[in-house]
């Protein structure tokens, strides 16, 4: 079963890419200082992460998240887990549950190293001002620019999320903190 999980997580990850045109695994990339931690590693090291890496080990993405990647991580804070309606979390995180967990979690993933420079940059670009991004799960997060400068990601139910930390660059990917869950439609 954890083979499937794997595989399935794979053909996710693949179509994800395709969804972004295959641009997203050279995105952003730059030479730049190579980190030693995984994307998994630096979460489980981040006090601030620890509800996050509590529900990737619950959900069994551990070993996929700590694999070569490259992935883009939008890392909900703990602050972020906390605000979610009481006893959200704890009913994600029950065995019967794993698969919405999975749902949750992958949806905060993207397949590539996207910096958040190419990020905004996707924005600006749009016509509209706005960029669709295909996450792993299938689903589609809206990245926009705040008056401040700041990332601003739209779930498909229309709860917005700030990226508060960018470019928290690991050696199979890159996470960006946010301040809020977002949820698939």
């Amino acid at each position: 079963m954890k083979k499937l999980r794997s595989t399935k997580f794979a053909i996710a990850l693949a179509a994800s890419a395709a969804l972004m045109g295959g641009t997203a695994a050279t995105a952003g990339h730059h030479k730049e200082k190579a980190a030693t931690q995984n994307i998994v590693e630096k979460a489980a090291a981040t006090d601030d992460f620890s509800t996050l890496v509590a529900a990737v080990t619950a959900a069994d993405l551990a070993g996929t998240l700590s694999g070569d990647g490259p992935f883009t991580v939008f890392a909900p804070t703990n602050d972020a887990f906390a605000a979610l309606p009481d006893g959200t979390v704890e009913t994600l995180l029950k065995p019967e549950n794993k698969g919405q967990l999975q749902s949750v979690l992958t949806y905060h993933v993207v397949a590539g190293r996207l910096k958040a420079k190419y990020l905004i940059g996707l924005v600006k670009k749009s016509k509209s001002g706005v960029a669709r991004i295909g996450t792993v799960q299938g689903g589609i997060l809206k990245a926009t620019v705040d008056s401040h400068g700041a990332l601003i990601l739209t779930d498909e139910q229309g709860r917005s999320s700030k990226v508060v930390m960018a470019d928290v660059n690991q050696s199979n990917g890159v996470i960006h903190a946010i301040d809020a869950v977002v949820l698939p439609g």
